[in-house]
């Protein structure tokens, strides 16, 4: 071994190493934003669930105990591979606009963008019709039966713990301004102590009406009445014929293959299709002859992104309103194209979109597979921290801000109209191999995501991490402002170097959450072996048997 190869090998093993051990089971294994949503469902596993069950059933806790995150007034997506069928759906229970959020009448109101908060900001609420529709097509249990795992820590409470302290705080003035939000998480006026009870009794009654009516209380029922009454009194535009005709859509996965794996994911109007066109670009290039941490590496992954993302951001949209060029941003010979753009020696300020006319901080993450085979990638939420910070009193539903996916700029193919589906970072993501799920994975952090995935799956393809190292490896985040987040875990000379090629490098701590909370389940089939690894940035968790 010459000294080059050895230093490869001593910086591999630095940049790869963990806190946590990897965890390995043979029977079933699942991964989760939150300790209490990963045991809500391995008691369904243990109990003869399958893995759209469990993930059902973690979810639902979610939606209580990570409340900045998630909930049932929040959208839904999920990969689904069922093994006896060889079967792999993607399902899309992402929301609509209301019929009266029209262009001109945000125009009117004063708008320039959609806003960040309040009921201008919603649309929608897809997530329980879409759980209701994964389990009437792959699951073996009732909405009702798993509803009953999240009741309890609605009704009786859960510790709060630090990053939801932080979440309160940030958003803390609009909280308390905003009515019902603020009495329920910050009682009394005050932000809530770490350890302390957090109690939501209004929507532990909600999850009861749901177990007994299912989600026509809500999309026709009281619930949704409620919505509707609350948004009239703000000046909304929700009505009970939008949430009556909501529907889910089970649409056909979009894939890339990369070093002879399928990387699959969700088709628009998720940003799905950024994580291949990063895919396709980075499969030109040998990365494994780069060291993992070189600013050789990140360079060049962060110039990929940015070709990948000015394309996501010029067409990505709801394709039912407006076509989107899915095969040709996908097309292997414009990947190449668009790689030979990247200067080696020097980011780039910004790129141009492809034109296609010549031619034809928040979200939980889990995954979960069981012992048949099944798998699961399911990702939800409110978008940014509370949402739109507004909570129909009579439900404690927060609703969404998806609404911020659309611009108001009439010419752009995302234009807020009508009945439409805003652009959506959301998006679950597999590894195939051979037609099989070799490895499930996925992250919230809105822009990030996609950014993050390509690193694990980088790491684990290209530099053959293991679960465990590549959700813990140090991470980089590029932003829409050519800003790059680097967490100080990288070597300082990669730091360095990346700052002499023009990158505005902005170094934070090591483990960082907004660099997501990122979980990854491997599958071992030679060996009938499920490895899972788990983020330790936030609170993800794996359990498996």
């Amino acid at each position: 071994m010459d000294g080059n190869e050895e230093e490869t090998l001593t910086n591999m093993s630095n940049h790869f190493a963990t806190h946590r051990p990897l965890l390995m089971s043979t029977h079933w294994m699942i991964t989760a934003d939150h300790p209490l949503a990963a045991q809500a469902g391995a008691a369904v596993l243990e109990s003869g669930g399958n893995a759209v069950d469990a993930a059902i059933a973690a979810n639902l806790v979610m939606t209580t105990v990570r409340p900045h995150m998630c909930g049932i007034g929040g959208d839904l997506f999920m990969l689904i591979h069922m093994a006896a069928k060889g079967t792999l759906d993607a399902l899309n229970a992402s929301g609509r606009s209301p019929a009266g959020a029209t262009l001109e009448a945000y125009q009117a109101l004063g708008y320039q963008s959609v806003p960040e908060t309040g009921i201008h900001t919603c649309t929608v609420p897809g997530a329980i019709a879409g759980w209701q529709a994964a389990l009437e097509k792959h699951g073996t249990l009732g909405l009702d039966t798993l509803l009953a795992k999240a009741i309890p820590y609605a009704k009786n409470g859960f510790p709060v713990y630090p990053e939801l302290v932080s979440a309160i705080k940030e958003r803390r003035d609009i909280l308390l301004a905003s009515g019902a939000v603020g009495e329920t998480f910050l009682p009394g006026g005050a932000i809530p102590r770490v350890g302390r009870l957090m109690v939501q009794p209004k929507l532990a009654a909600s999850y009861q009406m749901l177990m007994e009516n299912g989600p026509e209380a809500f999309y026709r029922g009281p619930m949704g009445e409620a919505l509707v009454a609350h948004s009239e009194a703000m000046g909304g535009f929700f009505s009970e014929t939008d949430l009556a005709r909501h529907t889910v859509e089970w649409e056909t996965p979009i894939t890339s293959d990369y070093r002879g794996y399928t990387m699959a994911t969700q088709p628009p109007n998720s940003q799905g299709i950024a994580l291949l066109m990063q895919a396709n670009m980075l499969a030109t290039c040998d990365l494994a002859a780069m060291a993992p941490d070189s600013a050789e590496l990140v360079h060049l992954m962060v110039e990929a992104k940015k070709l990948a993302f000015v394309d996501r951001d010029a067409y990505v949209c709801d394709p039912t309103a407006h076509p989107v060029p899915v095969a040709n941003m996908l097309s292997l010979i414009q990947a190449k194209d668009r790689v030979n753009l990247i200067d080696p020696d020097r980011a780039a300020k910004g790129y141009e979109a492809r034109d296609f006319t010549r031619s034809g901080d928040d979200t939980i993450y889990l995954t979960v597979v069981d012992a048949d085979g099944n798998a699961v990638a399911l990702i939800q939420s409110l978008y940014e921290a509370f949402g739109s910070c507004v909570m129909v009193p009579e439900t404690g539903m927060v609703l969404h801000n998806r609404g911020r996916g659309f611009t108001l700029d009439a010419t752009h193919p995302n234009v807020l109209a009508p009945n439409k589906r805003p652009y959506h970072t959301l998006h679950p993501a597999m590894i195939l191999k051979d037609g099989q799920p070799a490895m499930v994975l996925g992250t919230p952090g809105a822009d990030g995501q996609t950014q993050t995935n390509i690193q694990l799956a980088v790491d684990v393809i290209d530099f053959k991490a293991d679960a465990q190292q590549a959700n813990e490896a140090p991470r980089w985040r590029s932003n829409p402002d050519g800003s790059l987040i680097m967490e100080d875990r990288f070597p300082d000379k990669t730091i360095t170097a990346l700052k002499s090629k023009g990158h505005d490098v902005q170094v934070t701590k090591g483990y960082a959450e907004i660099m997501g909370s990122s979980q990854t389940i491997m599958i071992d089939r030679e060996n009938g072996v499920l490895k899972a690894g788990a983020d330790p940035r936030r609170q993800a968790y794996a359990i498996g048997k």
